[in-house]
C-alpha cells in the first residue's frame, strides 16, 4: 500500500523545455519534460527536436516558442506531441498528488510508465462506460445520455467489423474504422445532425482518453486542420442550416401576443386555461432568453430567487453558473426581463432559494435525472408552443428557444454593438475558461449594450 503524508502532499511541476545545451547531429536542439518535486529535478527525453532558427526564446511556453517560420502541418503536429506529452507527466502528477502519496519526480516519471502501460491495455467501451458512471455521479445526466448512445452504437458496431470481438483498444479507431462507422449509420438513415453529434463524442472521448495516457496521440484518427486530409473529418457534418434570428420588429410581435380561448364546447374551460398557461409560458420563456442575454433554457428553469440582486448602483442583475460550461455570469436585467419576473413573484416567491419561473419544483424534483426528464419534457413542451406562437404571430422563422439566443446577438450586432462584446454576453470566452468569472460582465460597456434591445 502506498505511503501517505501526515500533512496535504506537494504536486511536482511538470514542463516541457528546449535544451539548447545539447546539440544533435542533424543541428537540432532537443525537447525535455522537466519534472521538479521538492527543489529536485528529473529529466525525460521526449525524442523530438527542433533547429533553433524556428525557436524564439523570447518566449517562455513552446507552443508560443516555436516560430510559425515552422511549416505547417510539422508545426501543428510538433506542438501537439509535445502537448500530449507534457500533459501524460502532468496527470502522472496530479493523480500522485490527489493521492496524498510520498513521491517524488522519479515517481512521477514511474507512473506516467505505468498510465502507459494501462493505455495498452485499456478498451473502449471499458473506457466509455467509466465516463457514462463518473457523469452520472456528478449530475451530468445529459451528456451521460449521449455517451450511452454512442456505446449502445459501438457495441453493436465492433463485432461487425471486428467479427469474434465485443471491444476493441483505441489504437483499433482508425480512419478506415471511422469510415465504416460512418457507412453503418448511413445505411440506418442517420442524417448529418445525428452523425454530428456521434462523432463528435466519439472524438471527445478519444481527446479526454490522450489526456488521461488511455490512448496515444501517434494514432489519432481524425482531421485537425485542412491539410490533414488523410484522416477523418468530423467537420462535414456540418450542413449550412436556415438563419435562426428574427428581427426586433418580430420580438415586438411577440412582446404583443396575449393568449386567448380559442376551445368551445365540452371541458372548454379547461382547454383553455391549459393553452393559455403553455401559450404564456411559452412567451415568458423565449422574451425572457432574449432580453437575458441568451440565457439557455437549462439554466433559464434553475433560476432561484436569490439569483436576482441589486448592485451599488442600484441595477437589477441576474447571477447564475452556466451549467453547460461552469462560465459564470453577471449580467444587467433589461427593463423587458424585469417585468417578466415581477409577474411570476407574487406566484413563485415565497423564499430566497424559490425558482423564479414554475418549471421545477423543488420538491419534486430532487435529483439530477428528474431535473433533466423535467426539463427535457417541458423543452418539447415550449419549443412546439413557441412554433404555434410564431404562426399566429405572423413570423416566418420557426420559433425554438434557441432562436431567442440568436436573435439577442443578432439585434446586438445590427444595433453596431462590437462582436466581441456580444460575444462575451454570450458567454463564448466561458467556453473556453469555464472556471474563470467574467468580470467584464459588470462593466459599463457591457451594460450598456443591453440598451440596444428596447
Amino acid at each position: 500500500m502506498a505511503r501517505t503524508t501526515e500533512h496535504k502532499e506537494g504536486s511536482a511541476t511538470v514542463r516541457v523545455i528546449y535544451r539548447t545545451s545539447k546539440t544533435l547531429k542533424d543541428g537540432t536542439h532537443p525537447f525535455w519534460v522537466r519534472i521538479t518535486k521538492d527543489r529536485k529535478t528529473k529529466f525525460i527525453a521526449t525524442g523530438l527536436s527542433l533547429h533553433p532558427k524556428h525557436w524564439n526564446d523570447k518566449h517562455t511556453g513552446f507552443k508560443e516558442a516555436i516560430r510559425k517560420s515552422y511549416p505547417e502541418p510539422l508545426r501543428e503536429d510538433l506542438i501537439n506531441r509535445l502537448t500530449a506529452k507534457e500533459a501524460q507527466y502532468a496527470q502522472a502528477a496530479k493523480s500522485l498528488t490527489l493521492a496524498d502519496e510520498v513521491h517524488d519526480a522519479g515517481a512521477v516519471a514511474a507512473k506516467a510508465i505505468e498510465n502507459r502501460s494501462r493505455a495498452r491495455s485499456y478498451s473502449v467501451l471499458e473506457y466509455l462506460l467509466e465516463q457514462i458512471d463518473t457523469m452520472s455521479k456528478t449530475g451530468k445526466v445529459g451528456n451521460g445520455l449521449i455517451y450511452k448512445d454512442l456505446k449502445n452504437q459501438l457495441s453493436e458496431f465492433i463485432p461487425l467489423q471486428y467479427p469474434g470481438k465485443t471491444d476493441v483498444r483505441f489504437e483499433a479507431i482508425t480512419v478506415k474504422f471511422c469510415n465504416a462507422f460512418e457507412s453503418f449509420f448511413r445505411e440506418r438513415g442517420n442524417m448529418d445532425t445525428s452523425l454530428s453529434v456521434r462523432f463528435r463524442t466519439l472524438r471527445t472521448l478519444y481527446n479526454r482518453a490522450i489526456s488521461e495516457g488511455v490512448a496515444k496521440l501517434e494514432n489519432y484518427p481524425f482531421a485537425r486542420n485542412t491539410t490533414e486530409k488523410h484522416k477523418f473529418s468530423v467537420g462535414k457534418f456540418n450542413t449550412s442550416t436556415r438563419k435562426r434570428a428574427i428581427t426586433r420588429a418580430d420580438i415586438r410581435k411577440i412582446e404583443a401576443y396575449q393568449p386567448t380561448y380559442i376551445y368551445t364546447g365540452k371541458y372548454a374551460e379547461q382547454k383553455n386555461r391549459i393553452e393559455t398557461e403553455r401559450m404564456q409560458r411559452a412567451k415568458d420563456v423565449f422574451l425572457f432568453s432574449f432580453f437575458a442575454a441568451g440565457i439557455n433554457f437549462v439554466d433559464l428553469c434553475q433560476i432561484r430567487w436569490k439569483n436576482i440582486t441589486t448592485d451599488e448602483k442600484g441595477i437589477a442583475r441576474l447571477q447564475y453558473v452556466r451549467q453547460k460550461t461552469g462560465g459564470k455570469f453577471n449580467i444587467k436585467l433589461a427593463e423587458g426581463a424585469l417585468a417578466i419576473i415581477e409577474q411570476y413573484r407574487p406566484i413563485t416567491f415565497i423564499k430566497p432559494t424559490d425558482y423564479v419561473f414554475p418549471i421545477l419544483d423543488a420538491n419534486i424534483h430532487k435529483t439530477a435525472t428528474q431535473i433533466d426528464n423535467r426539463l427535457n419534457k417541458i423543452l418539447g413542451q415550449v419549443n412546439a408552443d413557441l412554433k404555434t406562437l410564431g404562426e399566429r404571430v405572423g413570423i416566418d422563422t420557426p420559433l425554438t428557444t434557441y432562436v431567442a439566443r440568436h436573435s439577442f446577438a443578432t439585434s446586438l450586432r445590427r444595433a453596431g454593438v462590437a462582436d466581441a462584446i456580444t460575444g462575451q454576453m454570450l458567454g463564448h470566452k466561458s467556453e473556453k475558461m469555464t472556471t474563470v468569472y467574467l468580470d467584464e460582465f459588470t462593466s459599463d460597456t457591457l451594460d450598456a449594450a443591453f440598451d440596444a434591445l428596447l
